[in-house]
């Protein structure tokens, strides 16, 4: 049996994880985090575990743990987990780039996922995109996403990593043509510029759309998630993968190879 940690074990994600935990023989609840002000600390999430905010505790019954949360959460885990040298799947997003920096230090010394979007589907469409974009080129690239009206960072870990896929198969450098903002009086658009667009909708689990458009056509690539479910499935994939795994930073590819 493999002992998962599940971090952010109260939010969307975590009770998808959960639900497929206990639904999996080979897997074990090792221990539930959540923030010490959670207002369900101390409740019983799974038979014999409750939510918890001792994570260097709970870091030290797992095997290796899985962390949907928030940067704060996400950073302190890290230290915890490097000390134990314990595996992490993150998916946390909007970390920053000292967030980023933190997790590449740490994989010098513990395994780590690291993706922002843990589908399936998602993974074969940075994939599509990449090829889209080297062989259309000249095509004008804007990248939609949906997502629920309780997400707080926009644009999606996702969406981003879209547009750095589009971006470097063309040899681009994403931060010095994206587009974030479109207000007033822009101007004509600049051919190169690749525009990020995000919308909030009640409870849309996420969408994702990246349009190539040219001369007379354009072209659509998209992936709808109709429940949490795939990225949990994914993300339990990723932690099967990397128990015994090297130090290291690895992406989704990597465990779909």
């Amino acid at each position: 049996m493999t002992r998962v940690l599940v971090v952010g074990a109260a939010g969307r994600m975590g009770e998808s994880l959960l639900r497929q935990i206990a639904a999996d023989l080979e897997l074990e609840l090792a221990g539930a985090l959540e923030y010490s002000a959670h207002p369900r600390q101390g409740h019983e999430v799974a038979a014999g575990v409750k939510l918890s905010a001792d994570v260097a505790d709970a870091c030290a019954r797992a095997d290796v743990a899985v962390d949907f949360s928030s940067p704060a959460s996400t950073l302190a885990l890290v230290d915890a987990a490097e000390a134990r040298g314990l595996p992490l799947v993150i998916g946390t997003t909007a970390l920053g780039a000292d967030g980023e920096r933190r997790i590449a230090r740490a994989a010098e010394r513990i395994p780590i996922v690291r993706a922002a979007n843990f589908s399936i589907g998602v993974a074969v469409l940075l994939d599509l995109v990449a090829e889209a974009s080297r062989r259309l080129a000249g095509y004008e690239i804007e990248v939609l996403e949906l997502h629920h009206n309780q997400k707080v960072d926009a644009p999606s870990g996702t969406a981003l990593s879209l547009a750095r896929a589009a971006a470097a198969a063309r040899g681009q450098d994403l931060p010095q043509h994206a587009v974030y903002h479109r207000e007033g009086v822009t101007g004509k658009r600049r051919h190169d510029e690749i525009g990020l667009q995000s919308l909030r909708l009640s409870d849309t689990v996420g969408e994702h759309i990246v349009f190539f458009a040219g001369p007379g056509e354009r072209v659509e690539l998209t992936h709808r998630a109709f429940s949490r479910e795939n990225f949990a499935t994914g993300a339990l994939r990723a932690a099967r993968w990397l128990v015994g795994r090297p130090p290291g930073l690895y992406g989704i590819r990597d465990v779909l190879v």
